[in-house]
Parts: C-alpha cells; sequence; structure tokens
C-alpha cells in the first residue's frame, strides 16, 4: 500500500526531536519510498533563493545511487550526522504539507511502470535538471527545475506512471529549450567575434 507523502512528512514532522535532527535519523525513519521522499524534500528546499546550489549538489547524491540501482539513498557521514534545527523541517512540512495534499488527488498510483527502468529514468532526470539547477543560479531560475523534479518526485512516489510520464517529458522539453538558448548564445557570441575581427 502507497502511504501518500504528505501523511510522511507529517508524521516526519510529529515524531522529529526538538531541537535538533540529522538526514541519518531521517533516512532511518522513511519508509521504502526513501528515494522519492528525499528528493522531494531537498527540491522543496531548492526552490528556496540563496541555497539552491547547495540543495542541487546535494540532490545529486540520491540521483546518482538510483541510476547505479542502490536499494535506498545514503550521504557521506559528515553530511549525515550533522545536526540541524528541527525548524528547518517544521518550515519545509508546514510550506509543503497542504500543497502535496491537493496535488495528491491527481496525482495517484496508476499505470504501473517498471521499477528498475523507473528508478533509473527517475535518478537521470533529477541529475540533469540538478545540473541545469547548480548551472544557472540566476535569482528564480531555481524556480522550474526545482518545481519540476519536486513532481516527479512526487509521481514517482504515488506510483503514478501517467504524471511522472508528464512529469519527464516537460523536464526534458525545459533541458532541450535550455540548450537551445544556451547554443544560440555561443552561435552568437561567435558571429559578433568574428566581425569585430573582420572589421
Amino acid at each position: 500500500m502507497i502511504i501518500p507523502a504528505s501523511t510522511i512528512l507529517q508524521e516526519l514532522h510529529d515524531e522529529a526531536p526538538a531541537d535538533h535532527f540529522t538526514l541519518d535519523w531521517l533516512m532511518g525513519s522513511l519508509p521504502k519510498q526513501s528515494f522519492g521522499l528525499i528528493i522531494l524534500l531537498l527540491a522543496i528546499v531548492a526552490a528556496a533563493p540563496g541555497i539552491c546550489v547547495i540543495a542541487g549538489l546535494m540532490l545529486l547524491i540520491p540521483a546518482i545511487q538510483m541510476i547505479a540501482g542502490r536499494p535506498a539513498p545514503t550521504f557521506p557521514r559528515w553530511i549525515a550526522a550533522r545536526p540541524l534545527p528541527t525548524r528547518h523541517l517544521d518550515s519545509v512540512v508546514q510550506h509543503a504539507t497542504a500543497t502535496l495534499r491537493y496535488l495528491e488527488r491527481i496525482i495517484y498510483p496508476r499505470c504501473p511502470t517498471p521499477p528498475e527502468a523507473t528508478k533509473r529514468a527517475v535518478g537521470i532526470a533529477v541529475v540533469l535538471l540538478s545540473t541545469r539547477l547548480i548551472l544557472a543560479p540566476i535569482p528564480l531560475s531555481n524556480v522550474v527545475p526545482a518545481v519540476l523534479i519536486a513532481f516527479i518526485a512526487l509521481a514517482y512516489l504515488e506510483e503514478d506512471g501517467l504524471m511522472l510520464s508528464i512529469g519527464l517529458l516537460v523536464g526534458f522539453v525545459v533541458l532541450a529549450v535550455d540548450l537551445g538558448v544556451v547554443w544560440e548564445m555561443i552561435h552568437d557570441s561567435k558571429w559578433i567575434g568574428l566581425s569585430l575581427s573582420r572589421s
């Protein structure tokens, strides 16, 4: 039985230590959907200004482990054991729970997909979108990839093959558009450089 992400987040909030928590505690408290939930939480954090690059780098860790077929996410000890103020978890849960409950009306188990292939596809998409998030730290440029990662993670969590396919498609379209823009910028800069050299 699939437990809704909003329910899991609320339970984590209710069971969190009073002052500080660690990623070790968080991952030990998660059910089988640990990859999806960790990526969802980090994507929500990545949507906030100021820390999107750090969150993007952390997103790469579980995403690469998904591609490698690892059964559960693991972080380096110096990250996993670092104490984090519980108020940060409170803030994430308060902002996310209501939105997740609304989204869970349209994202629910359907159109099952092959588990291992799906895990790797999600991992690849998260790596690419996280790289886009890290390499373009322009104000508000983090919002689109972070929201897409969160949507993909939620669809993966809820085992909704239809919405997951839509999320992956949109993600790759966004990446293709970004690559097109970069290519045009490079092409234009070469043309300008050539024109200046001739003049």
